[in-house]
């Protein structure tokens, strides 16, 4: 079938190929970082999309080979807030109702997802109707290493994994692959890249969007997370951080090495962060996505005001680079729950209301 013309811009490209409506992120060297504009164009499209009779499927590709999108473009995010503070919390506001606009999509979404696929990305690919894992994918939501917290609705899905693998992936920020996120229900299936043009040739063809989907799928195995499974449940449903460090410090016998490792690495990681992190996963599990969404930007709004962790975590890891953020507070005892608390109370006038489900499926018309 021959293509209908593209529509590019500098960073998101678009392209209609029969009824499929094909968006490619296009800002390789940064790994996609999301940018304002990026958003913003996504948006756009995505409503376009939803009024138009011709589109059966919306299909979300990458120019980079290593990276779907490594997440939003936080040295922007800063950039804004230094500047006027308004402006920075409305990046947050602006993306979390993109996230929410993903969720309440009414067509089919289909990921093609074939490399690192974090925060921000995950907010654009996850609440979708499917998301297809290729050979390379590894999905992490990282932020407790910048003095943030896993945002874009992650604390809703993250709240709701098996055996609070939840905790564990936002805690540490560590990274999985295809076959722990199949196993999970992060991803809907395991495809190699190589099939993905044959999907998009399908879907531009108007083929019932799962059995394309549903015979190219392969099994991929228990995946890594598989042996650690029981040990992450029994320590990281610790009622406080600092249980969960000390269960893992216990750990003896053969898997002694990988709990002092996790251990490590949430040394390494903001202790406000960390416990900012951990509440909110907690209390996502008796909220639905556009209550955590909410929830998410109150807790960011506030972060940005503190000009804290996070200010000083991005400059550490993408600004002088130098790997050696100094976090206040620098331990996790001296994070006090009043100190916690400031960060989830009410904004008042100034939080972020989301339109219902139902106002959203009436915008579209």
């Amino acid at each position: 079938m021959m293509a209908e013309p593209t529509l590019e811009t500098e960073t998101l490209k678009l392209e209609m190929r029969g009824s499929a409506a094909i968006v490619t992120l296009a800002r390789p060297k940064a790994l996609n970082a999301l940018t304002v504009d990026m958003r913003l164009g996504l948006s756009a499209h995505l409503w376009s999309f939803a009024r138009d009779p011709q589109v059966y499927a919306v299909v979300m590709l990458s120019e980079s080979p290593r990276a779907f999108s490594a997440g939003s473009d936080v040295r922007e995010v800063i950039g804004h807030a230094r500047t006027d503070l308004a402006a920075g919390r409305k990046t947050f506001a602006d993306e979390y109702a993109l996230n929410w606009q993903c969720e309440c999509f009414s067509k089919p979404t289909v990921p093609l997802i074939n490399g690192m696929v974090m925060g921000g990305g995950v907010g654009i690919s996850q609440y979708g109707t499917h998301r297809v894992a290729g050979e390379n994918y590894s999905f992490a939501m990282p932020e407790t290493a910048i003095g943030l917290f896993p945002d874009i609705g992650a604390a809703h899905v993250l709240a709701r994994l098996p055996g609070h693998v939840g905790q564990y992936l936002g805690l540490t920020g560590r990274s999985i692959g295809r076959a722990d996120a199949y196993a999970l229900g992060l991803v809907t299936h395991c495809i190699n890249s190589e099939h993905f043009d044959a999907i998009i040739a399908d879907l531009a063809d108007t083929w019932p969007v799962d059995p394309a989907l549903d015979n190219r799928h392969r099994d991929c195995g228990p995946g890594n997370l598989a042996p650690y499974r029981a040990l992450i449940e029994r320590c990281f449903s610790a009622g406080r951080v600092e249980e969960i460090v000390a269960r893992l410090a216990a750990v003896t016998g053969e898997q002694q090495a990988w709990a002092q490792g996790v251990v490590a690495d949430l040394t390494k990681r903001s202790p406000l962060a960390l416990k900012i992190t951990h509440r909110h996963i907690r209390e996502a599990a008796a909220l639905d996505l556009r209550q955590t969404l909410q929830q998410d930007y109150r807790i960011a709004a506030h972060i940005l005001a503190a000009n804290g962790d996070f200010y000083e975590g991005v400059r550490a890891a993408i600004v002088d680079k130098d790997g050696a953020p100094k976090w206040q507070p620098s331990r996790l005892e001296d994070v006090t729950d009043a100190m916690l608390d400031r960060y989830f109370v009410t904004l008042g006038d100034g939080e972020l209301v989301l339109p219902t489900r139902e106002n959203m499926q009436e915008a579209r018309a």
